[in-house]
């Protein structure tokens, strides 16, 4: 397989699969109903098994979570909505009068090949949430820090958001599954 397919619409988020995988990644967005669930895993697979049906054939999707270690845990997997509603200045306001902006980026891949068979991946990335926003990129990336670093992914250029990234890291999992399954 030289191309695989990921149910995103997301240029950005194509752009880095491609770049991290090494290969073609064609983006397929459908309507579907998303589960609400506070456990990532359970969105993902329903999410994978909902695409799969519509498209018919072996993809892979991702929902992302971003934990605020001060306000336990909270957006978590409803960062989506959260960004939507309030952006980076939004949440930066709610994070103003929190002492620990601590946080922890989650990834939860799943690679489907047949309705009930599919492989789960997850990818973190520790960090802390910058008292403003700073950058470009998309999503929260203007106000994420990864640990060990002082700069947010929005001032970083896509390969070094690479070295950090949550998704990255469940890429290159991926990624090695795929070659072990032989099916790259």
């Amino acid at each position: 397989m030289k191309k695989i397919v990921f149910a995103t619409g997301n240029k950005n988020k194509l752009a880095e699969a491609s770049r991290i995988l090494g290969m073609e990644v064609e983006g397929y967005s459908a309507n579907i109903d998303e589960v609400q669930s506070l456990d990532a895993r359970e969105v993902a697979i329903k999410k994978a098994q909902a695409y799969f049906t519509a498209l018919k054939k072996p993809l892979f999707v991702e929902d992302n979570s971003l934990e605020f270690l001060g306000l336990n845990g909270l957006p978590g997997v409803y960062i989506d909505s959260f960004m939507e509603v309030l952006g980076n200045e939004g949440l930066l306001q709610i994070l103003k009068s929190v002492e620990n902006r601590g946080a922890t980026a989650k990834t939860t891949l799943v690679y489907i090949w047949k309705k009930d068979r599919y492989k789960v991946i997850e990818g973190e990335t520790e960090g802390e949430i910058s008292l403003r926003a700073v950058g470009e990129g998309f999503g929260w990336d203007p106000i994420f820090v990864p640990k060990g670093e002082l700069r947010t992914f929005g001032e970083m250029s896509p390969v070094e958001k690479d070295k950090y990234s949550m998704r990255a890291k469940a890429l290159v999992k991926l990624q090695k599954w795929l070659k072990a399954q032989k099916l790259v």
